[in-house]
């Protein structure tokens, strides 16, 4: 359990891990300063409930600017780093890709650093890896060769990277954490949003294709913020990297899982493959945490349902569907 004195800074605050990632910490009674360069908090507004979100301490801010960056971590225990530009706004804007994924990462680190905040866990991504076909085998660990396809992937293997060049000359540790395919309420954008809008489809009776087939690590999205809270209360022990594991499974079993749930029958898949591996081995990070949470996928994908009918009736901002 969290102590009274913890204040977490979460980058990335108002995109989906970053939203659940509050909501956890608010349930438990922690101090929050969300930084982020957004001021769209729809996603806040479908995850968070109200009453908690008044004590949230929001930060307007700019990963590129350190000055920024050491303002709000003032009295900070934990770090907790999202903020990253994904997939298709780094290949639309491969300069500013670069100046927030590394020199913004540059920057919570320096920060961390300066403010000798021990307890910092940052995301990396399935996407520092090639394809599937480019390993002997698809289920891979979080230190096997990376071999990334977009810049995006590129910057991820920059900061892990960097978060042992810091450990080596600083003495400051990490943990960083490789996410696949994350899905439920909140994951609105990016290359592997479509399976969570294939569940918002199915709610509104509305046909839709996942333009991509294959196997994939589906990750639950409030799974996925415990595990980085988790990850950021253990002792430090150096620059640790660990992999998601979730459940790893090809689309046509998501959208059974869908169908199932829903009783829709309008989604289909494309059977070009993402450039990705099907997804990690998460036992050392099983063996590190001591605890894992995993929801089931039937069980995720009904949630993720009841958590958008909700929505819709109760007038909650959700994604259009075009």
């Amino acid at each position: 359990m969290p102590l009274t004195s913890d204040r977490y800074l979460v980058t990335g605050a108002m995109g989906c891990i970053g939203s659940w990632v509050i909501r956890h910490l608010l349930t438990e009674g922690c101090d929050v300063v969300a930084f982020d360069l957004s001021t769209d908090d729809r996603r806040h507004q479908l995850i968070i409930d109200p009453a908690d979100r008044c004590r949230i301490h929001y930060v307007q801010g700019d990963l590129t600017e350190l000055e920024q960056v050491l303002a709000a971590s003032a009295g900070v225990s934990h770090i907790i780093h999202l903020g990253a530009l994904q997939v298709p706004f780094c290949r639309d804007d491969r300069p500013g890709g670069a100046a927030v994924n590394v020199v913004g990462t540059v920057n919570i680190f320096e920060t961390a650093l300066r403010r000798s905040i021990d307890n910092l866990v940052y995301a990396s991504s399935v996407a520092v890896f090639g394809n599937a076909n480019d390993y002997p085998q698809p289920i891979l660990t979080a230190h096997d060769d990376r071999a990334p396809s977009t810049l995006y992937g590129v910057w991820k293997c920059a900061n892990e990277a960097m978060a042992r060049v810091y450990q080596l000359e600083d003495g400051l540790p990490s943990i960083g954490l490789i996410p696949h395919t994350v899905y439920g309420p909140g994951r609105d954008q990016g290359l592997t949003s479509q399976p969570t809008t294939a569940i918002l489809a199915a709610v509104r009776g509305k046909n839709f294709h996942i333009d991509y087939g294959g196997v994939l690590g589906f990750q639950f999205a409030p799974d996925v913020a415990r595990i980085f809270i988790d990850s950021a209360r253990v002792d430090p022990a150096g620059a640790e990297l660990f992999g998601l594991g979730g459940h790893i499974a090809p689309v046509e079993e998501f959208i059974g899982s869908i169908e199932a749930v829903t009783g829709f029958l309008g989604v289909t898949h494309g059977n070009q493959t993402l450039p990705f591996p099907h997804g990690m081995d998460d036992s050392s990070l099983r063996a590190r945490l001591g605890e894992v949470t995993c929801t089931a996928l039937g069980d995720s994908i009904s949630e993720t349902a009841q958590w958008f009918e909700r929505a819709e009736a109760q007038g909650l901002p959700l994604p259009n569907l075009n």
